[in-house]
C-alpha cells in the first residue's frame, strides 16, 4: 500500500473478522481510510462490503477485531458524526418527501433542512410527491439527499449506484463532485460498478471473500499497473 507523507487515517480497521453461521463474511480485514479523500471500496456482490460498512455505523457487530472512527472506539456518539447511506431504503410509502426530510430533521441536530430543500430541487424531486409513487432511481436520490444534508465530517454510502438507471447515476455522481470538490470531507463508497465511477476516486480498497485484495491511491495503483482501476478490477476479481 502506498501512502502519501499527508496520509491521515479517518478510519482504521484492525484484523475484523465476521460470521453468519458457517458464511464468512469479512476475515482478518485490515484497512485505513484517508482524511478527506473518497474512498471507494469495491467488490463484487458478497464481497464483504455492506458488512464492513455496517460494523463501521454500528448497525452489527464484528466477531472479533475493532474499527476505530473519527479517533473514536465505535459507540453511541458516531451517530451524530457519521452519515449513512444504506443500500437499501426504509421510507414509508404513505408519507411524501417533505414528510420524510422533516422527519430526518428531528433526528439529527447537523440536518440543514434548507439544504436538502434545495438538493432535492437540483435532483429533480419533488417534495409534495409521495414515496410510492418515486421510482428506485429517485428513491436513490432522496436517500443521497438525507445523507449530504448532514453537517458531518464523514458520509458512508453503501451501493449508492446500484440498480439504477443511468440519468440518476449521472445525477448522484455530479452532486457527490460539486459537494466535495473543496475538500474537508471524507468519503466510503462501496460499489461493484466501476466503469461510471472512477474519475472519481481519490483512494481505492478491493475487497473479496471478506478480504483486502488492493488498496491505494487511485492514480498510484493506475501508474503502477498501467491500467484502469475498472481493468485492475477484473485483473483482481478474475
Amino acid at each position: 500500500m502506498e501512502l502519501k507523507e499527508t496520509f491521515k487515517p479517518i478510519a482504521k480497521v484492525n484484523s475484523v473478522s465476521k460470521k453468519y453461521g458457517r458464511t464468512v463474511a469479512l476475515q482478518d480485514a485490515e484497512m485505513e481510510f484517508p482524511e478527506g479523500e473518497l474512498t471507494a471500496l469495491i467488490g463484487p456482490n458478497g464481497s464483504g462490503k455492506s458488512t464492513l460498512l455496517k460494523i463501521m455505523v454500528g448497525l452489527t457487530y464484528a466477531d472479533t477485531g475493532s474499527v476505530e472512527v473519527l479517533g473514536l472506539k465505535l459507540g453511541i456518539q458516531l451517530k451524530e458524526q457519521v452519515a449513512f447511506l444504506p443500500e437499501i431504503d426504509h421510507f414509508y410509502d404513505w408519507m411524501k418527501v417533505e414528510q420524510v426530510i422533516d422527519f430526518h430533521r428531528s433526528q439529527f441536530s447537523n440536518f440543514n433542512y434548507d439544504k436538502a430543500v434545495e438538493l432535492a430541487r437540483d435532483m429533480n424531486l419533488k417534495t409534495d410527491t409521495r414515496i410510492s409513487s418515486l421510482s428506485k432511481g429517485m428513491r436513490g436520490r432522496l436517500k443521497l439527499v438525507l445523507t449530504l444534508a448532514r453537517d458531518v465530517k464523514l458520509y458512508i454510502m453503501d451501493e449508492p449506484l446500484s440498480g439504477l438507471d443511468p440519468q440518476s447515476k449521472g445525477y448522484i455522481l455530479e452532486i457527490l463532485n460539486s459537494e466535495f470538490a473543496a475538500g474537508g470531507k471524507s468519503v466510503i463508497l462501496s460499489t461493484h460498478e466501476v466503469i461510471e465511477s472512477e474519475k472519481f476516486y481519490d483512494y481505492v480498497i478491493m475487497l473479496e471473500n471478506g478480504q483486502v485484495r488492493l488498496q491505494g491511491y487511485a492514480d498510484a495503483l493506475r501508474d503502477e499497473h498501467n491500467l484502469s482501476i475498472q481493468d485492475l478490477t477484473r485483473e483482481v476479481f478474475n
